[in-house]
């Protein structure tokens, strides 16, 4: 639960837009969307005969379809399951990951038990937030420029990514850097449950 108050305006100005004075990290982009699927195989067939896309990594029991800089998560898990929504959600891309923990923290939101930030909305919805420099989500820089967010630079792990994919330069830099499909893979954010 939250103490949040869902009638405050506080953040927003009456335009819509971000109030000045507010201290909140700026939403960026959509990273991804994650949905939880019966069978990996199936699903990989069941999307594969509607699009186009690369596989840009793959587990037992998930999968990443590339969608340029951003991607589609698909996590198996059991028919039974399917209501709990434990792996259904959406990232959202912010300047300032560390901003959102605060607000987080400041309104008394419960986080979920993940290695990143998740949290659950007041209406039970699920969300996942990323940092724009680590992935690589990408802005051209005329769209960053408009948003007042010119200054946002990119990793060197995320500059690699979209170097190897043809998409950036490549800075020098450490290329041992684990993509955030593997980190999520090996982190465990990503599991097949019991059945």
């Amino acid at each position: 639960m939250s103490d949040f108050d869902s009638d405050s305006d506080s953040d927003v100005g009456s335009s819509g837009a971000p109030d000045s004075n507010s201290a909140g990290a700026r939403l960026v982009g959509i990273n991804h969307v994650a949905l939880e699927v019966g069978n990996i195989d199936e699903a990989l067939e069941f999307y594969g005969s509607l699009f186009e896309f690369n596989l840009r990594g793959r587990s037992d029991s998930s999968a990443f379809l590339d969608v340029g800089d951003q991607f589609l998560a698909l996590s198996e898990a059991a028919v039974d399951d399917r209501d709990d929504d434990d792996q259904r959600h959406f990232g959202l891309v912010v300047d300032d990951a560390s901003a959102v923990e605060d607000s987080l923290a400041e309104h008394a939101v419960d986080r979920l038990s993940t290695s990143g930030i998740d949290f659950r909305d007041p209406w039970g919805n699920r969300v996942q937030i990323v940092d724009y420099e680590e992935i690589q989500f990408t802005k051209a820089d005329h769209v960053l420029e408009g948003m007042g967010l010119s200054d946002l630079e990119k990793s060197e792990g995320a500059l690699e990514e979209l170097a190897e994919k043809g998409m950036g330069g490549r800075r020098e830099g450490n290329s041992s850097d684990r993509s955030l499909s593997e980190r999520l893979l090996e982190g465990g954010f990503f599991v097949r449950k019991d059945r």
